[in-house]
């Protein structure tokens, strides 16, 4: 048995805020409009989408949403102009069904699962109706004035969901007795007498209504498909006066020293500069200009607290830390694991993600001639 799915997005979603009706925003890349009607077009058993929009919204359609609509030659994807009230756009959307039963989703609900859409389909072997929800678990209450004014029991109540599956000719006859207050196809199709079945619905299949369910759908996207960051960092300082080169932390005893305006930690600066470029936070001159001279000799270990601290605040892990130093001398292995410990414990991580290593230039180069160090890092950021 084959399907039209039909998606009601003419609704105009300004509770969600924005410049645009909320189905034509970005979510994670993608339109939310896209996203919904790609749950449909991956269905074998669909073979037509309708989508029914607001009259004033073509242009939109067909610069933000059709560009990313898959190419399928035996789908069949209509488009339709809605009416005033969700009513009047699901029946706009019936009549331009081909298929014997329809699934009436909201396009708000870019998110719900194929299981669900799946129980829909299937519960329409045995009634003119079906629908997802879930059982009410929260205690219930009526309120008046700002005060609980009585209990409401909860048992048999469900929390209704799309997509809602029809026989479409059923259908069709009960919107023409249809209440005009009627909540949604499911009421419609009640009041005219119509079994319909519920089925187990889904929590991810969340309706974006305001703009922070926005940012709970990036979240369950992010969930599928996790957010990896890797920023690579370089750095070099030049040998001056001194008797100790600080390295990743590590003061390590050196006929010379290095120069910077800091306290010229090489290892440490490139680092630092790759957790800011997995960000994409710029590098340690941005956060802390060399022009300032509060800056002047500080510890390069204020630079990585900070760089770390950004990492938390965008909601990442530090996977990992992997730092070489280019040199000829002084001789790192024997200091490698103290360095390796340092920056762990800088970094809030533990040792076993830091990598700190050395190799030489083979007399190549200013540091073949012992002119200075180079130090390259590269991290990897994990979403939280």
């Amino acid at each position: 048995m084959s399907f039209t799915a039909i998606i009601v997005a003419a609704g105009r979603g300004t509770r969600a805020g924005g410049s645009l009706p909320k189905q034509y925003r970005m979510l994670a890349g993608r339109t939310v409009l896209a996203r919904t009607i790609d749950l449909f077009a991956r269905n074998d058993a669909v073979r037509q989408i309708v989508v029914v929009i607001h009259p004033g919204d073509r242009a939109l359609f067909d610069r933000l949403v059709r560009p990313a609509l898959p190419v399928d030659p035996g789908r069949d994807i209509t488009v339709v102009t809605g009416g005033e009230t969700r009513a009047l756009s699901v029946r706009a959307g019936l009549h331009a069904s081909t298929g014997t039963r329809v699934l009436i989703h909201d396009a708000a609900r870019p998110l719900c699962p194929e299981a669900v859409i799946g129980r829909v389909a299937a519960a329409l072997d045995h009634a003119p109706g079906a629908a997802p929800g879930l059982p009410v678990t929260d205690a219930l209450w009526r309120g008046s004035a700002e005060r609980v004014a009585q209990i409401q029991p909860r048992e048999g109540l469900f929390r209704a969901q799309t997509p809602q599956g029809f026989d479409r000719r059923a259908l069709l006859r009960a919107y023409d007795s249809a209440p005009a207050d009627a909540a949604d196809d499911v009421a419609i199709a009640r009041a005219a007498g119509l079994d319909v079945r519920i089925v187990e619905g889904a929590e991810d299949n969340l309706k974006i209504t305001g703009p922070e369910d926005f940012a709970r759908a990036e979240k369950l996207l992010r969930g599928a498909q996790v957010d990896i960051r890797v920023g690579n960092g370089f750095d070099v300082h030049r040998f001056g006066p001194g008797d100790a080169v600080m390295l990743c932390g590590v003061a390590v005893p050196h006929a010379r020293g290095l120069q910077g305006h800091s306290d010229a930690d090489v290892g440490m600066h490139a680092v630092t500069d790759a957790i800011y470029g997995a960000l994409g936070q710029g590098d340690i001159g941005r956060h802390f200009p060399p022009s300032d001279p509060q800056w002047k000799g500080a510890a390069s270990e204020i630079f990585l607290r900070h760089a770390v601290s950004l990492v938390t605040a965008q909601g990442f892990t530090l996977g990992n830390a992997d730092c070489t130093l280019i040199c000829e001398a002084p001789k790192i292995a024997p200091h490698a694991e103290a360095m390796r410990r340092k920056m762990a414990e800088l970094m809030n991580i533990t040792p076993d993600r830091v990598s700190v290593k050395a190799t030489t230039s083979e007399r190549l180069g200013f540091t073949g001639r012992e002119e200075g160090i180079a130090a390259l890092a590269t991290v990897a950021l994990v979403q939280a």
